[in-house]
């Protein structure tokens, strides 16, 4: 601790014993920062605050149909387009900045250093400022003012533009789609006419398919047709074709169904659907149901007189008796000839309609690849279709933007502080250069002090001698008395008042910063 005292001692008796070159160095130091500091040109900053929010209301109805154009993205806009080279060589010639040009090599870094110096900071999610800082009161004004103008001209303008070159892009794309869509339903068109007989119609099925499927409908009927011709011809032979007419008579009488007309004329009604259909068909079964609740006396009626039957012709029996038609027998005779016109008549139609499937199945075999290439046409048809619709969609989402951009003033942008000429200039901060200058100026007469302290080839005292090695007897102390104390007073005093005028020149520099205004 003591070598720490007595090596700051030594130092500034060091710095004592070069007092003078302190101060002159001191003095040098801080004249030349200070007029360098004075002589720095004032820098005028102006700035302009804009506060961009959307529309509360219209942005949510408009979101999806309408570019988005909310204030979340309007600082993005600025930084991307709004310094740019264009917009920034248009500053340059609405503006004094013009002027100072003398070729493109001056154009190039004075678009540079604007790029840099317009500065667009945000303050808060919907607020941002604009400033920029010249030597120009005027000039920094005219720059911050056109940079405004130009945002509020680009905020439109781009999106304008952007909706434009949108429409025109859709619009050729649509007169594109157009033309193919109609080059497709034309070939689907042609392709439909020349083979109309074997592509699917509006049900998804085909006349050849609908050929094919008539023919085994039909013959399917043929065979009932034969199957019901058959049973005929059985109960026909198994029917005798001429009757008593005593049978006839307790026919006509009511013998059969024991004297009930309803139950006779119900079991007559069953033959001849036995004739005409199975025991499995409906009719047959609901009849013979019938009949069973006739029998039972489910089904209970009035008695009601024998229907008038018309007088058989008689005529007389060899063995005995007399004999008439039996009614049964002539009625399956009609139903045999009957059933053979209408088997010949579905035979016909089979014929028919054998040769038209014949005909289809003769074009089908000519075209193998006709339901893929029909496919294939469908699916091109489909393609083309659906991006049209949508191309028609986007384009009416396009007028609904224009219009919103246009009329409805989805965003609005307000100017909070227009910009204004600065009075006073924000840079540079001459009370902080002068202090520091101050500063530097004493700490450069210390250092040169202890600089030239450190070259000086002298010992300052007998320990300095004692270090080279060589024997030291003793040394002999400066006596004070011999020193008039008037040249110690007079030395510390002229020390003192220069550093004295030193801070009196600064304090004058810096009253003279306040009376200016100037910061």
């Amino acid at each position: 601790m003591d070598g720490i005292r007595e090596l700051i001692l030594r130092k500034l008796q060091a710095v004592w014993q070069r007092r003078w070159i302190a101060v002159v160095a001191a003095w040098v130091v801080c004249a030349a920062g200070w007029a360098g500091v004075m002589t720095i040109p004032n820098q005028y900053e102006s700035s302009a605050r804009l506060f961009v929010d959307s529309d509360a209301v219209l942005t949510p109805l408009l979101r999806g149909v309408s570019l988005d154009t909310s204030g979340n993205n309007e600082l993005d806009t600025l930084q991307r387009t709004l310094l740019s080279r264009p917009n920034l060589e248009r500053l340059i010639s609405k503006t004094d900045l013009e002027l100072s040009l003398t070729g493109p090599a001056d154009k190039e870094r004075l678009v540079q250093s604007l790029a840099s110096a317009i500065r667009i900071a945000p303050q808060t999610k919907n607020l941002f400022t604009i400033s920029y800082r010249n030597s120009n009161p005027k000039l920094a004004l005219d720059v911050v003012q056109n940079v405004l103008t130009t945002f509020l001209e680009s905020r439109v303008g781009t999106s304008r533009a952007d909706i434009e070159n949108a429409q025109n892009f859709i619009s050729s794309q649509i007169d594109n789609y157009e033309r193919q869509l109609r080059d497709a339903e034309r070939k689907r068109a042609e392709f439909r006419v020349k083979y109309i007989d074997l592509l699917p119609g509006d049900g998804g099925v085909s006349r050849y398919e609908m050929a094919t499927e008539q023919v085994r409908r039909m013959r399917g009927v043929l065979e009932d047709a034969r199957n019901r011709q058959a049973a005929i011809a059985k109960a026909l032979s198994a029917t005798p074709p001429m009757l008593q007419a005593e049978q006839v008579a307790a026919m006509q009488g009511g013998g059969g169904g024991g004297g009930n007309p309803e139950l006779a004329a119900a079991e007559r009604r069953l033959s001849e659907l036995k004739l005409r259909f199975t025991d499995e068909y409906p009719d047959v079964i609901a009849q013979k149901r019938l009949i069973e609740a006739l029998r039972s006396g489910q089904i209970s009626s009035p008695s009601a007189a024998a229907p008038s039957v018309p007088r058989p012709v008689t005529q007389a029996n060899p063995q005995g008796g007399r004999q008439v038609p039996n009614p049964v027998y002539e009625q399956l005779k009609v139903r045999l000839v009957e059933n053979e016109a209408a088997i010949a008549s579905i035979e016909r139609q089979i014929s028919e309609a054998d040769r038209d499937r014949g005909r289809l199945e003769e074009i089908a075999r000519g075209a193998p690849g006709l339901q893929a290439e029909f496919i294939n046409l469908n699916r091109d048809y489909d393609v083309v279709r659906r991006n049209y619709d949508e191309l028609l969609s986007r384009r009416e989402q396009m007028r609904i933007a224009s219009a919103a951009d246009s009329e409805a003033n989805k965003v609005k942008v307000q100017i909070i502080d227009p910009p204004l000429r600065p009075r006073t200039p924000v840079a540079p901060k001459r009370e902080l250069l002068l202090s520091a200058v101050l500063l530097a100026g004493v700490a450069a007469g210390v250092v040169l002090a202890l600089l030239l302290n450190e070259v000086d080839t002298s010992f300052q005292s007998v320990d300095d001698l004692r270090v080279l090695g060589l024997p030291v007897v003793g040394g002999i102390s400066v006596i004070a008395v011999a020193i008039p104390a008037w040249r110690r007073v007079f030395s510390i005093g002229t020390v003192a008042t220069a550093m004295l005028m030193l801070c009196a020149i600064y304090g004058g520099l810096i009253y003279r910063l306040s009376q200016a205004g100037v910061v």
